[in-house]
Parts: structure tokens; C-alpha cells; sequence
């Protein structure tokens, strides 16, 4: 037995708060909980949910450092959604000008799956149900 429940959450640091907030807010529908401006550390924390679900963590930091974001650099790979059917969610951000990936299906899963990235390039997978 696991002493590991779930994940709890996902921390994200973003290069420019604005635009990433209105990316996984406005963009991917993600629900705000709470959003904090922390004064002693000139930076904002805020908490965003997927249907009620507390998901991510979304930080501002002044000047912070950038990381390689391709899925095969050491580190996080990237974040998955699950989604209902690949084709809406590509519409959706074909809207915003989003660039998606060509469709892949997973050889183990044989469930179809596809990339975006985030405002700094974090890759963002949606992986059909």
C-alpha cells in the first residue's frame, strides 16, 4: 500500500503573470480559488482548480531564471490534461491562435494524444479520454 494519495498539485513559475494567468484561465478554463500578491517576495500566487478540483499553483517571481522546456530535458517533461475529445480542445485554441501538434496515438494506450505549450514554453499535453 502507497502512503501517496494523489497528486496534490502542479507549481508553475511564469515568466510574465498577465499572460499566463489569461492562458490557463481564459485559455484552458482552469477556475480561480484564490490569488494572492505576496509583498515580501514581489510575487503572485494563484491557486486555480479544474472542476472544483485544486490543480495548479501559478507564481510570478521577479527576473526568474529559464529552464530548458523541451520533453526530453531533465525535470518536469510536461503537464497532461485529460480531455473528452481531442478535436474540441483543438478547435478551442485554434481560436487564440494556439499552435497543436499533429495527433499521435499512444502505441501502449492506444488512446490519441497531442501537445501545445504554455506562454513560456512548459509543454502542455492533452490526452484523450
Amino acid at each position: 500500500m502507497s502512503m501517496l494519495n494523489k497528486i496534490h498539485h502542479i507549481a508553475i513559475i511564469c515568466s510574465n503573470y498577465e499572460v499566463s494567468k489569461k492562458f490557463y484561465i481564459d485559455v484552458l478554463g482552469l477556475e480561480i480559488i484564490k490569488e494572492t500578491y505576496r509583498t515580501e517576495r514581489m510575487s503572485y500566487k494563484l491557486d486555480l482548480s479544474i472542476n472544483g478540483q485544486y490543480c495548479v499553483e501559478l507564481f510570478s517571481f521577479p527576473n526568474p531564471p529559464k529552464r530548458p522546456s523541451r520533453p526530453e530535458a531533465t525535470g518536469l517533461r510536461h503537464l497532461a490534461f485529460e480531455v473528452e475529445n481531442l478535436e474540441t480542445i483543438i478547435a478551442h485554441l485554434n481560436q487564440f491562435q494556439i499552435d497543436v501538434e499533429p495527433i499521435r496515438i499512444d502505441e501502449i494506450t492506444n488512446k490519441r494524444f497531442t501537445f501545445t505549450q504554455d506562454p513560456d514554453g512548459l509543454p502542455i499535453e492533452f490526452y484523450e479520454k
